[in-house]
C-alpha cells in the first residue's frame, strides 16, 4: 500500500518534521509506503492508495486555494483520508458553536464579523465576562490568537477581521488541554499538553509540553458526540478539551484535518493508526 502525506509549502517556518516523521515511520512500519508531498503542488495521484493531509500545515493561509484542492480531490475520486466534506467541514471553526447548538459540551464562541471595539464589547457581555480570547475562525498553530482584557487594545494583525470570541478560561493553565486521539472512532490515546509559565496556548513552537495520561472522567462520550456531529466518518481524529470554571470538560476544538496525534504514546507502535487508514481504503 503506497500514500502521499501532505507536509507544508517550501519555506514554511514552523517546524514540522518532528510530526511527519513520527507518522512517516509508524506507517511504514505497518505496511504502508508513504511520499511527502507539499499540499501546493501535490501532482498526481495515480498509483496511490491513501492521500493524508496530516501535515497540510499553513492550509488556513490560503484557504481558497485549499477549498479548490478539496474540490479537485472530489471531481478526481482521490483516496483521500478523512473524506472532503468532512475536512470542510472541519476546516472553519464556526463549526464549535453547531456543536454547542447540538447540545454537545463546547467553549461558550460568538462569531464577530468585523473585530472592533463594539462588537467585542457586545461579545463580552455575551460571554459574560472580561478576559476573552480571539482566534481566527479558519487558523492554525495559534496564528492570529490573543487574550485580552477590558483594557487591552485590539491587535492591528485581527482588528476588522471575521474572528471568534470565547472566554479566557484559566485551566487551560492551571490543568492543561487534553488531546484524545481516536482511529476508527475509537480512542488509541491520550496527552496531556500545558503551556509554558505565563502562556496559554499549548503549542510546541511557542514552549508547551506534552505527556501521555488517562483521559478525565466523560472526554471520551464528549469526544464520540462530537465525532458524530461531523458530516462523515473519521478514520483519524484528535479531541481537543478543557475543564471549563464551573469544573465540567468541553470541546476546545476537533482536529480532523492536520493534527499532531502524538503516535509515539500510542500502544502497539502506532498500529491501530494504520489499521483505521487500512480499513477507510477497503
Amino acid at each position: 500500500m503506497r500514500a502521499i502525506v501532505l507536509t507544508p509549502e517550501p519555506g514554511y517556518a514552523e517546524p514540522w518534521a518532528w510530526t511527519f516523521d513520527v507518522e512517516r515511520d509508524v506507517l511504514e512500519a505497518n505496511g504502508i509506503a508513504v511520499e511527502g508531498r507539499p499540499w501546493t503542488d501535490i501532482g498526481a495521484v495515480e498509483g496511490f492508495d491513501l492521500v493524508l493531509p496530516l501535515v497540510a500545515w499553513g492550509y488556513n493561509r490560503d484557504y481558497r486555494r485549499w477549498l479548490d484542492l478539496l474540490d479537485r480531490a472530489e471531481r478526481e475520486h482521490w483516496p483521500l483520508v478523512n473524506p472532503p466534506a468532512v475536512l470542510r467541514w472541519n476546516g472553519d471553526k464556526a463549526y464549535l458553536a453547531e456543536l454547542g447548538l447540538a447540545g454537545i459540551p463546547t467553549v461558550a464562541t460568538v462569531e464577530v464579523a468585523s473585530l472592533d471595539g463594539p462588537a467585542l464589547e457586545q461579545a463580552r457581555e455575551r460571554l459574560g465576562c472580561g478576559w476573552v480570547v480571539v482566534k481566527p475562525p479558519i487558523s492554525g498553530a495559534a496564528e492570529g490568537t490573543y487574550r485580552l482584557d477590558a483594557c487591552d487594545a485590539i491587535p492591528a494583525e485581527v482588528e476588522g477581521r471575521r474572528m471568534l470570541v470565547q472566554p479566557f478560561e484559566p485551566g487551560i493553565a492551571d490543568e492543561g488541554e487534553w488531546s484524545l486521539m481516536l482511529f476508527g472512532s475509537e480512542l488509541s490515546h491520550a496527552i496531556i499538553k500545558r503551556p509554558r509559565a505565563g502562556d496559554f496556548r499549548v503549542q510546541p513552537h511557542l514552549g508547551g509540553t506534552e505527556q501521555p495520561c488517562e483521559p478525565p472522567d466523560g472526554a471520551l462520550e464528549i469526544a464520540l458526540a462530537a465525532l458524530a456531529a461531523a458530516p462523515g466518518d473519521a478514520s483519524y481524529a484528535r479531541v481537543d478539551l478543557i475543564r471549563r470554571g464551573d469544573g465540567a470538560l468541553a470541546i476546545m476544538e476537533l482536529e480532523l484535518i492536520e493534527p499532531a496525534l502524538w503516535l509515539q504514546h500510542a500502544p502497539a507502535g502506532g498500529a491501530a493508526f494504520a489499521s483505521a487508514l487500512r480499513a477507510a481504503v477497503r
